[in-house]
C-alpha cells in the first residue's frame, strides 16, 4: 500500500469555522463528526491505521448517502481526534505529558495497534509513557492530572495507577541521597556530581537540598480522588505519618477558605497562602473535602497544629458536615486542648436555636474528651500531685494549663445575657479541683457572670460561688472579694475568715524567719568577732524592714478583726430580730461552727492578753501612788 505524502505540517490541515479540511489536492470522501467539529478526510489513511475506522467506513459506504461517520465517545474529544487524524496522514506528532494520556486512550479506543501498521499510535504512546513521562516527577504529575478528563478509559489501561506509583516512589525518596532536588520545577540543570550546570559547564556550586515537604504544592493540584489514592499509596510505602499529615494540611488550606480566615501572621510559607482564584469549590464540594480530610488524617497526637484542628472544626460546623465528622474533630481537638488559645475556643454558635453567642456546649464536649484522655495517660491526679507541688511547680502541667484556659473562656462568655446558669455552672464544675492551684481566674469569671446577670436569686448566687474554694484565693483576690457587694454574705464571711488565716500564717512565718536570722547572725558574730561590721549594719537594716512588714501585717489583722466583730454584731441583730440565738444559729446556718470556735479561741487568747495588760497597768498605778506618797512626806519633813 502506498502512503499519501504531505508537503508540510502547516499545509496538511486547514480549519474553516467548525470544520477541518485536508489540503491534499484530492477531494474528501469521508466526513467524521466529533462533538461539534467536522473533519473532511480520506478513507484510506484512516482505515490503514484504525480497526474501528475500517469497520465504520465499510458500514457507511454501503448506504446511499455520502460516507459520514459520527464518533461521540472519542477520549479527549475533537482536539485529540485532530492529532489522531494527523498521525494517520503521516504527520509527525509531538508527544508531551499533557497529551500522551489522551492519545493513548484514543488510540486504544480506535484500535490503532501494530496489526494495522508497524509503529502505530498505541505502541508509540506507550513507549513515551514508560520511558519518558513516568521517569520524571513533573511529567508524571501532569499525566496524572490529565487522567481526570478520561478517567474511565485511563483506568482500563492502568495509567493512573502507574503515575501514582511513580509519584509515590519519587516522594518517598530522600533527595539528599542524590544530592539534587526531586521537584524539577524549571530549576537549573545539575551535573551527576550534584553541582549546578550553566550552559553545560559545571559551576562548582551546590544546590540546596529540599526538605521532606517539597512535593506538597504539586500534590495539592490533584483532584481529591487522585490525591486520596496518592496518599494511600504513600502510606503503604511507609511514609512517615507527620509527612502525610503535613500534605493533608497543605491540601486542606488550599481548598477550604475558612481555614485561612484566622491564619497567624507568622505563617509566611507559600503553602499557607490564601486560596487562589480557580481553586474555589462549592459548599457541597468543600463539605466532602473536609470529611475526606478528617478520614485521612492520622490519629496520632501532635502531628498537626491545634489551631488547624480548631479551624477544621469551625469550618465543619459552618458547612454542616456530618455528625460523625464533627464528633471526630471534637475528639481530635480535645486531645490537644492544652495547646489551644482562648481565640481558638471562641467558636460562634451556628446552631438554629442561637441561644448563646458562642458554642459553650461544643467547648464542654471538647473538655470532657481531654479529661478522659488525661485520666488514661495519668499526667496528673489528686493522689499523685498535692497542692504544694502544684503551687511550686516551675512549669504548668497540661491539666493546669487547660484549667487556666477554661477559666479565661468562662470570663469571656460570661457577659452573654443569654448564657444560662446551668450551662455556665456545668462547664466550670467539670474542671477537677486539683487542676486549679489558685481560684483567682474562676473568681473573676464568676464575678463577671454575676455582674452581667444581676437578676439571679440569692440561692443561685450561692450555688455559683460554691464552685470556688476561698482557701485557694490569693490575698489580692480576697481583698477584692471582701468588698464585692455582688457576692452572697456567706461567701464574704468565708473570704474574710480565710484571709485572716492567711495573714496570721504569714506573720507566723515572718517571726520564724526573723528568729532564724537572729540566731544565725549571733552565731556568725560569735565566730567572726567584730571583723564584719558592714555585715552587722546590713543585718540591722534587714531587721528594720522585717519589723515594718510585721507592723503592717498587725495593722491589717486588727482591721480584719474589727470587720469580723462588726459583722458579728450585724448578724446578732438580724438573729435577734428573727427570734433566733444570735451567732450560734447563724454559724450553724453558714456552716461555720468549727470556724467560730477557732475564732472564739483566738479571741480568748486576745482577751487574756488584754487582762494581763490591765493587771500590769494596775500594778504600775499602785507603784506610782506609793512614790507620790513618799515624795509628799519628804516635803513635809523639810518644811
Amino acid at each position: 500500500m502506498a502512503c499519501m505524502k504531505l508537503g508540510s505540517k502547516t499545509d496538511a490541515f486547514q480549519r474553516q469555522g467548525q470544520a477541518w479540511f485536508c489540503t491534499t489536492g484530492l477531494p474528501s470522501d469521508v466526513v467524521v463528526e466529533v462533538e461539534e467539529m467536522s473533519f473532511h478526510l480520506h478513507k484510506f489513511p484512516l482505515l490503514s491505521r484504525s480497526g474501528v475506522m475500517e469497520r465504520l467506513i465499510a458500514e457507511a459506504s454501503e448506504g446511499d448517502e455520502g460516507c459520514v461517520i459520527k464518533l461521540s465517545d472519542v477520549p479527549g474529544g475533537a482536539k485529540t481526534f485532530e492529532l489522531v487524524a494527523k498521525f494517520c496522514y503521516g504527520v509527525k506528532l509531538e508527544l508531551t505529558a499533557s497529551n500522551v494520556v489522551y492519545l493513548r486512550c484514543a488510540a486504544e479506543h480506535l484500535e490503532m495497534t501494530d496489526e494495522f501498521g508497524e509503529g502505530n499510535l498505541v505502541s508509540q504512546t506507550e513507549i513515551f509513557l514508560n520511558q519518558t513521562a513516568l521517569r520524571s516527577w513533573k511529567d508524571s504529575l501532569k499525566a496524572l492530572q490529565t487522567c481526570d478528563d478520561v478517567l474511565s478509559d485511563a483506568e482500563q489501561l492502568h495509567i493512573p495507577r502507574r503515575c501514582i506509583d511513580s509519584l509515590a516512589a519519587k516522594a518517598c525518596t530522600d533527595p539528599a541521597l542524590f544530592g539534587w532536588p526531586m521537584m524539577e520545577r524549571g530549576g537549573p540543570m545539575q551535573s551527576p556530581g550534584g553541582s549546578v550546570l550553566w550552559n553545560g559547564i559545571s559551576t562548582g556550586a551546590r544546590p540546596k537540598h529540599s526538605s521532606a515537604d517539597w512535593w506538597y504544592d504539586d500534590a495539592s493540584t490533584l483532584s481529591l480522588p487522585l490525591y486520596r489514592r496518592l496518599i494511600s499509596v504513600m502510606e503503604s510505602r511507609g511514609v512517615k505519618q507527620e509527612i502525610v499529615a503535613g500534605s493533608l494540611v497543605c491540601y486542606a488550606r488550599k481548598y477550604l477558605p475558612g481555614l485561612n480566615r484566622r491564619q497567624g501572621g507568622g505563617e509566611s510559607s507559600s503553602r499557607l497562602a490564601p486560596v487562589v482564584s480557580g481553586a474555589l469549590l462549592s459548599e457541597e464540594d468543600q463539605r466532602a473535602l473536609l470529611e475526606e480530610i478528617d478520614r485521612l488524617l492520622p490519629v496520632q497526637k501532635d502531628l498537626v497544629p491545634a489551631k488547624f484542628l480548631f479551624g477544621l472544626l469551625r469550618t465543619a460546623r459552618i458547612l454542616r458536615a456530618s455528625a460523625s465528622c464533627v464528633s471526630n474533630l471534637e475528639k481530635r481537638v480535645g486531645v490537644q486542648l492544652d495547646q489551644a488559645t482562648l481565640e481558638d475556643l471562641l467558636m460562634p454558635n451556628v446552631s438554629y436555636s442561637m441561644e448563646t453567642l458562642y458554642d459553650v456546649d461544643c467547648v464542654h464536649r471538647i473538655l470532657e474528651h481531654f479529661l478522659a484522655m488525661d485520666q488514661v495517660v495519668g499526667d496528673a491526679s489528686p493522689g499523685s500531685v498535692d497542692d504544694g507541688q502544684l503551687m511550686g511547680s516551675p512549669s504548668l502541667t497540661p491539666i493546669t494549663m487547660v484549667a487556666k484556659l477554661i477559666d479565661g473562656y468562662l470570663a469571656e462568655v460570661a457577659p452573654d445575657v443569654h448564657l444560662k446558669l446551668p450551662k455556665f455552672h456545668s462547664l466550670a464544675a467539670v474542671v477537677p479541683e486539683y487542676a486549679r492551684p489558685l481560684d483567682d481566674g474562676l473568681y473573676r469569671a464568676i464575678d463577671v457572670y454575676l455582674k452581667s446577670h444581676p437578676w439571679l436569686a440569692e440561692p443561685e448566687r450561692e450555688q455559683l460561688c460554691r464552685l470556688m474554694d476561698c482557701q485557694k484565693l490569693s490575698l489580692e483576690a480576697c481583698t477584692h472579694a471582701a468588698q464585692n457587694e455582688r457576692l452572697p454574705l456567706r461567701i464574704i464571711v468565708q473570704v474574710l475568715f480565710f484571709e485572716q488565716l492567711q495573714l496570721r500564717t504569714s506573720i507566723a512565718g515572718c517571726f520564724l524567719v526573723s528568729e532564724n536570722l537572729d540566731g544565725s547572725r549571733q552565731l556568725r558574730s560569735g565566730l567572726m568577732g567584730g571583723a564584719n561590721e558592714g555585715g552587722w549594719a546590713t543585718a540591722v537594716r534587714e531587721n528594720q524592714v522585717l519589723k515594718v512588714g510585721m507592723d503592717s501585717m498587725r495593722m491589717r489583722v486588727s482591721e480584719l478583726e474589727k470587720e469580723c466583730s462588726n459583722m458579728r454584731e450585724e448578724i446578732d441583730k438580724l438573729g435577734k430580730a428573727k427570734g433566733s440565738s444570735a451567732w450560734g444559729s447563724v454559724s450553724k446556718r453558714l456552716g461555720f461552727r468549727l470556724k467560730s470556735q477557732m475564732c472564739s479561741a483566738q479571741e480568748g487568747s486576745v482577751s487574756k492578753q488584754n487582762n494581763g495588760s490591765k493587771k500590769v497597768e494596775k500594778v504600775r498605778e499602785k507603784q506610782g501612788g506609793k512614790e507620790k506618797k513618799s515624795v509628799h512626806l519628804n516635803e513635809q519633813k523639810e518644811d
